[in-house]
């Protein structure tokens, strides 16, 4: 992201399928279950829960061993962590089928590299002091009204505390 101007780092992204706008970014110096439990816990605290997180076959999100047919065979830490709050995960076949949320990645690619550069920005945490900033400018230049109005993610219910879902598993992660 950083064009060899600092370290090498993965945008983890939560993109609105139905309006193509930008929910929760982070930078991270990898694409790892910690980082994706803490980008999570974040976006959740902010949105509520979706019904479903459509991704790619990372292995964050899928484990070899995952059966069609039982949801709870193969998962992994992540894929626990959502399963504890009633999330799915639906893993792409390929990058098309990902629709919107694949082309906002391909403008992501484009133009948040070129504002991170225009910025001097090269470390992951002022990348991440920027984004709410970024968000806020793509999601009014790019954003889509959705067909059906009504917002799908649930609350989290008064039962459902994030800590015992993702911050055991948080603390797991950093100290296997």
């Amino acid at each position: 992201m950083f064009e060899n101007r600092g370290p090498k780092c993965a945008l983890l992204d939560y993109i609105d399928d139905a309006t193509g706008k930008l929910l929760h970014l982070r930078f991270a110096g990898s694409e790892n279950t910690f980082d994706y439990l803490h980008a999570t816990k974040a976006y959740l605290q902010q949105w509520g829960k979706p019904l479903a997180f459509y991704s790619d076959k990372h292995g964050v999100f899928r484990s070899t061993h995952a059966s069609e047919k039982d949801r709870t065979s193969g998962l992994t830490q992540f894929g626990r962590a959502l399963y504890e709050l009633n999330i799915d995960i639906i893993c792409a076949n390929t990058p098309q089928a990902k629709g919107r949320v694949e082309r906002a990645n391909q403008t992501l690619q484009d133009r948040l590299v070129k504002e991170l550069r225009l910025r001097g920005i090269d470390t992951i945490e002022a990348a991440n002091a920027y984004a709410p900033e970024f968000m806020a400018d793509f999601n009014s230049r790019f954003g889509k009204q959705p067909r059906n109005p009504k917002d799908m993610h649930r609350p989290l219910a008064d039962h459902e505390n994030l800590d015992p879902c993702v911050g055991k598993k948080l603390a797991r992660c950093r100290n296997p």
